[in-house]
């Protein structure tokens, strides 16, 4: 479906949420009476899916109190949510602290140093557990120096999901929406809009997606059997739980781009990937079906400059 032309926006907070809900038939299996769409979660302002929670969790600390003029952000992030607190954090005046591992792409740790945001690096060989051990510790010594938005564990990210993400398909979809598909990595997208989605029909399908292995390429994405399980993760808002390999994921993302013109980083792969799955599934039992998922962010943020 087309996106609507957009009110002007007051701010660039204003201008976060409403993106684009597209269809994805080159994915589709053929000769089956299945829909794939996609929310189009790069035509954010700070270009990923994590802008939705990273601004839902700074305003509903600010309503509270919890989050006050002269306190700094603080955060552990492979990058998407850290772009976002920066953006964020410049528009609204807060020093911003990222704990990053140091292995991500040169471009995110670019990105947010041109939002001024201040880059403390974890060990890349711990990934993103690493950062997150890091960051407590640093608001353990210093607990009125930062609010510590926690990503993984703080409700207003899956809230920002309930709230505006599941909203905004079911307008355009209704209730033709069967499935609802979405990596796990804080489980923010896919608890938060699945909660949603199955007050308005318990019979939307709400599926989620890890890695197949502790050892992947799937960034951003979290294989939970090893990992630590995010607080906000809560397994009975899925009905089922499918595991992709990384090589799928990737192959995927490369599909986008060449065969729908949607350059995008590897998670959207792995979510499409996902989608693709079921639909595939629906087929073979002789079954209709319009199945919805995310397309994260742009795979400008994973594609790194080479000399010629």
């Amino acid at each position: 479906m087309l996106s609507r032309l957009l009110p002007a926006s007051a701010s660039i907070s204003d201008a976060v949420g409403k993106t684009p809900l597209v269809r994805l038939r080159s994915v589709e299996p053929a000769d089956a009476q299945v829909e794939i769409w996609a929310k189009l979660e790069l035509a954010n302002p700070g270009g990923s899916v994590k802008d939705r929670p990273a601004l839902q969790m700074i305003l509903d600390a600010e309503s509270s109190g919890r989050l006050r003029p002269g306190m700094s952000l603080i955060d552990s992030t492979s990058g998407n949510t850290g772009v976002a607190l920066s953006l964020f954090g410049a528009a609204r005046g807060y020093h911003v602290t990222l704990v990053m591992p140091q292995n991500v792409s040169e471009a995110r740790k670019r990105i947010v140093n041109a939002y001024g945001a201040e880059v403390i690096y974890s060990d890349p060989l711990e990934q993103s557990d690493g950062a997150i051990r890091m960051v407590r510790e640093i608001v353990r010594c210093e607990p009125t120096r930062y609010f510590y938005t926690d990503q993984y564990s703080n409700p207003s990210n899956p809230r920002a999901h309930y709230l505006t993400t599941a909203p905004e398909i079911f307008a355009e979809l209704g209730h033709r929406l069967t499935h609802f598909v979405a990596g796990i990595g804080t489980s923010g997208t896919v608890i938060g809009a699945g909660r949603r989605f199955k007050e308005i029909s318990p019979a939307i399908h709400v599926v989620g997606l890890e890695p197949d292995d502790a050892f992947h390429g799937l960034e951003g994405l979290k294989h939970l059997a090893s990992s630590i399980v995010p607080a906000i993760y809560d397994p009975g808002v899925l009905d089922e739980t499918l595991f992709i390999d990384t090589e799928s994921g990737w192959v995927m993302a490369e599909r986008l781009a060449l065969e729908e013109g949607y350059l995008v980083g590897y998670s959207a792969g792995a979510n499409v990937e996902g989608a693709r799955r079921l639909a595939e599934r629906l087929k073979a039992a002789n079954q209709t079906g319009v199945i919805a998922t995310v397309l994260c962010d742009h795979a400008s943020r994973y594609i790194e400059a080479r000399a010629p």
